[in-house]
């Protein structure tokens, strides 16, 4: 049983590269932001056919997690800690999260190499059913996350996204690069004014780009955050209705978080952020 930790980042594994990769990930940014590092394995009935096929015990789930965990550790000197919990990845990664109190999740994302299916529609699932952050990661290696690209394609939950966007730059020293569309309309033009207003009233370093009118919001964002070799993408999802707290993504969401660049993206769920920001 792992007790409640301050500041932890919990990282689902099925042991593929990429999912190694979240965690190297996850353990550089925890000994930036002095974090510890939960590593899950979720035993659904992939883990459980795989077990099958390869004619391997249960058990042995515990000891590939605490090789991996004792790898990491050695390695990083960040505490890392371990476990698995039956149930399915949809529901269960966010349960854990909760339960151990996690601050982030880093997801790896594959196509094919892989226990389970990381990928997709299952990742987004994972993504929409988080009540905390989610960093998804491809195979790109970490250069860490001085610059962050917010795209605004909306104006809703803009005090949230200023939040965030603040918590973020602050914990990261990153810059904040705003990008809007040119004639995206009057209220999201707005929002992305008053977000910037915020983050300077935050004295938070940030840019701000108004583009050209482009057909695919999603690939302009991509190669803005390519062409300037920035390090992180943020986005938030949509609420889905105001009753049931589940979330739904855009389609250039979708292709933002999957982007053939692999950059990697922050996904944040509108929800109170319980800090003071100057309004």
């Amino acid at each position: 049983m792992i007790a409640n930790f301050k500041n932890i980042v919990l990282v689902p594994t099925d042991f593929s590269e990429v999912c190694t990769n979240a965690a190297s990930q996850a353990i550089d940014t925890a000994k930036l932001l002095n974090f510890k590092v939960v590593l899950l394995h979720v035993v659904n009935s992939e883990t459980k056919a795989y077990l099958k096929e390869e004619n391997l015990p249960e058990e042995s789930i515990i000891h590939r997690l605490k090789v991996l965990a004792e790898d990491l550790q050695g390695k990083s000197g960040v505490v890392v800690e371990y476990l698995s919990r039956e149930g399915s990845i949809f529901t269960t990664i966010s349960d854990v999260a909760a339960e151990v109190g996690a601050n982030l999740i880093y997801l790896g994302t594959h196509g094919k190499a892989g226990i389970q299916h990381f990928t997709g529609s299952f990742a987004l699932k994972v993504v929409t059913s988080s009540t905390v952050p989610v960093v998804v990661v491809q195979m790109r290696p970490n250069k860490g996350y001085l610059d962050i690209v917010l795209p605004i394609t909306s104006d809703l939950c803009t005090p949230e996204k200023a939040a965030w966007a603040t918590y973020i730059s602050r914990e990261f020293g990153a810059t904040i690069h705003i990008l809007v569309i040119g004639d995206a309309g009057d209220l999201i033009y707005e929002s992305a004014h008053e977000i910037a207003r915020i983050l300077d009233k935050n004295n938070v370093k940030y840019t701000f780009k108004e583009a050209e009118k482009h057909s695919h919001f999603s690939k302009h964002t991509i190669d803005f955050a390519t062409s300037n070799n920035y390090d992180m993408i943020m986005i938030m999802t949509s609420p889905d209705n105001k009753v049931v707290p589940s979330f739904i993504l855009g389609s250039y969401d979708e292709e933002i978080i999957f982007n053939t660049t692999q950059i990697p993206v922050l996904c944040v769920n509108p929800r109170e952020l319980k800090f003071d920001i100057v309004g």
